[in-house]
């Protein structure tokens, strides 16, 4: 609770955002949001953690809230942001090389063009990398949810809980929210779901001793039943059911074999 402040994007930088008209020399929300999609849609393809996920996403927003960017370089700082949270996050055998990274993700910059974006991000940040996010009290709140409870343990699904933070992440507006508020209101908009007054109690200890006020917990709930409401819609476009697209020249579609348009699906091989 004392660390989550230092590492929150600044207020004042997520506000001139928002309040950003699209054009070339100012990002909007919209932009912010699309690449945060990006970034779930690479997370998904190299099988990251949604710590990978969400800690790029907290990079993300507390460099574009300290810098004005402009959206041409939004791609590469994206990227760059992607790779910093997976050294800190994934195994190092894991972590696919910075050519690798960019050829998956398409963001039309060089390998130099990343490590000088990288050494910018990184002294502008002071290499405070490993951060306090929502997805940390998340896991602290279920764990101590679990210890408490006298229900079954699989009625309270952290899947389900990360899934849900992750489409809060697809929207600037919750990156201004304290992560230990935003994790509470997922958490308790979920034992409302399941009717429990007993997992309601164990809560109401957590915020209390989490000096979370109810005006907070209510402003922000709402905000957050909204966001889960829309993103359960059949019209919204789900990143973690879209699949990367490559875009190729004519000339190379031409010489690509048939065979590569149609890759069968392999069983999962048993370690």
């Amino acid at each position: 609770l004392e660390q989550e402040g230092r590492f929150q994007p600044r207020e004042k930088g997520l506000s001139i955002i928002e309040g950003a008209a699209e054009n070339e020399n100012s990002l909007c929300p919209r932009q912010r949001n699309a690449k945060v999609e990006d970034l779930w849609s690479l997370t998904n393809f190299f099988g990251f953690a949604t710590e990978t996920f969400v800690l790029a996403v907290n990079i993300l927003d507390r460099f574009v809230a300290l810098m004005k960017v402009k959206p041409k370089h939004l791609s590469c700082i994206g990227v760059c942001c992607f790779q910093l949270a997976a050294r800190v996050v994934e195994e190092e055998c894991n972590i696919p090389s910075a050519h690798e990274i960019i050829r998956i993700s398409q963001c039309k910059c060089t390998v130099s063009d990343l490590k000088r974006m990288e050494k910018i991000i990184s002294e502008k940040l002071h290499f405070e990398f490993k951060a306090t996010t929502a997805l940390t009290f998340l896991h602290l709140y279920h764990t101590i949810v679990l210890c408490h409870t006298s229900e079954r343990k699989e009625v309270l699904n952290l899947d389900k809980l990360e899934a849900q933070l992750k489409a809060c992440n697809c929207r600037l507006v919750f990156s201004k929210a304290k992560p230990s508020v935003l994790a509470l209101c997922l958490l308790t908009l979920e034992v409302q779901t399941l009717k429990s007054v007993e997992l309601f109690e164990i809560l109401l200890c957590v915020q209390k001793h989490s000096k979370i006020s109810d005006s907070d917990l209510l402003y922000w709930r709402e905000l957050v039943s909204k966001c889960l409401a829309d993103y359960s819609s059949p019209e919204c476009c789900k990143p973690d059911h879209k699949k990367l697209v490559w875009i190729v020249s004519r000339r190379t579609a031409q010489n690509l074999q048939n065979s590569y348009y149609s890759v069968p699906e392999l069983p999962t091989i048993p370690e």
